[in-house]
């Protein structure tokens, strides 16, 4: 991002930058590598709204993926899509009111769903004289080669496309539901890095397994849509994420992807070989303390990314170059030591450039995104600054 101090010089940091032309490349990116099916824009890995709505603005994004009710009915009241799909099941029984009373709203999302008990907690929530509800049948695309070997995300028990078909007979059964799609992600392809730095052996493993597992799950997704078109006629069968699109567009029963880490580029998707997001996001902590020689300790920065605790989960100082962490404290609450020969040049007031491991969770973190656009700067409210926080 060239000249990024000077034209940030009037901030005070901690604050955080997007980089529009890195955003709206990797978008494009995006759009090449889902070689002509729609992507589905997934919100929790932006939690902007003026983001999101640049991406559904980019020939090519259709449609939000959200991961709260009450985030798709905010997102929704405020005109940003009629398209939207709560890709998590919710519980949420004040939010399922709200949707059950607007038409509207209720014409324009879907409900994950993967049990007839998801059903009964929506009919106690809201009763049986309502506008039907859309639901979305979530199927589990983990791999099991093995009789209780599990690789991939725990979610929907349903599996089999037997299994499919009878989740489906349930739900059209039921008076107040529409079964409009099927949902499949596939976790296990799509969120862990082909090309993992330093570690071939583990490369290789996942580069099989990730082969293995596909070849299964398109099988099984085939088997599974044909099994609920059978009862219903559905509106979309959504599938893949930013680390997979290229191979589940592929699939022919498959007739719209998600995505949305892609647009930002953090750290984590730097271990895929397939492609090379642009880092669209980066924030700035400032000198506090100089403790000794080639040590400078930064203000706050403690954001760690979710998942399994690991080294992939920290952030990454990326200038000036030559710094890391340090092991004992890491990216602190309230301070972060960087160590290294270029802390030596560093002075009070200074700046640390950081990228973050995730997406999304570092719009939970400042209410602000500063916009850079070519030399120009412009501020928009994060889901945080907007007063909003969705889990």
């Amino acid at each position: 991002m060239p000249r990024i101090d000077e034209i940030t010089s009037e901030l005070d940091p901690p604050f955080a930058v997007v980089d529009l032309d890195a955003f709206d490349h990797n978008a494009a990116d995006l759009v090449r590598r889902a070689a002509g099916r729609p992507i589905r824009v997934a919100t929790k890995s932006v939690r902007c709204r003026e983001l999101l709505g640049r991406a559904l603005r980019t020939p090519g994004f259709a449609g939000l993926m959200c991961y709260s009710l009450a985030e798709a009915l905010w997102l929704h009241r405020e005109g940003l899509s009629d398209d939207i799909l709560v890709a998590y099941p919710t519980v949420d029984r004040g939010a399922l009111r709200e949707l059950a009373a607007d038409p509207a709203a209720a014409a324009a999302i879907a409900l994950v769903v993967d049990s007839p008990e998801h059903l009964d907690l929506i009919d106690d929530a809201v009763g049986t004289t309502r506008p039907d509800i859309r639901l979305c049948l979530e199927v589990d695309a983990s791999w099991r080669p093995l009789p209780g070997l599990h690789i991939g995300t725990r979610r929907s028990p349903v599996h089999s496309a037997d299994q499919a078909r009878r989740a489906a007979a349930t739900i059209v059964r039921r008076n107040g539901f529409q079964l409009v799609g099927v949902m499949v992600y596939e976790g296990q392809i799509a969120g862990i890095g082909d090309a993992p730095a330093g570690q071939p052996l583990r490369a290789a493993l996942v580069r099989w397994l990730q082969r293995r597992s596909a070849a299964e799950l398109a099988e099984r997704r085939a088997a599974v849509v044909r099994e609920v078109r059978a009862l219903a006629p559905l509106e979309f069968v959504n599938g893949g994420g930013t680390g997979s699109l290229e191979r589940t567009t592929a699939e022919p029963a498959v007739t719209e992807l998600a995505a949305g880490s892609g647009l930002i580029g953090p750290s984590l998707f730097d271990a895929y070989r397939a492609f090379q997001p642009r880092p669209a996001v980066q924030y700035a902590l400032p000198v506090v303390h100089r403790p000794a020689p080639r040590i400078a300790t930064l203000f706050g920065g403690g954001y760690l990314a979710s998942g399994p605790p690991g080294a992939d989960r920290v952030p990454v100082p990326i200038r000036p170059r030559g710094l890391r962490l340090t092991s004992t404290e890491g990216a602190g609450e309230v301070q972060t030591p960087v160590v290294g020969p270029a802390a030596d040049r560093l002075r009070l007031g200074d700046r640390v450039w950081f990228r973050h491991a995730k997406a999304g969770e570092l719009a939970e973190r400042f209410t602000h995104y500063h916009l850079i656009d070519g030399g120009r700067l412009t501020t928009v409210p994060t889901y945080r600054g907007e007063g909003r926080s969705f889990g």
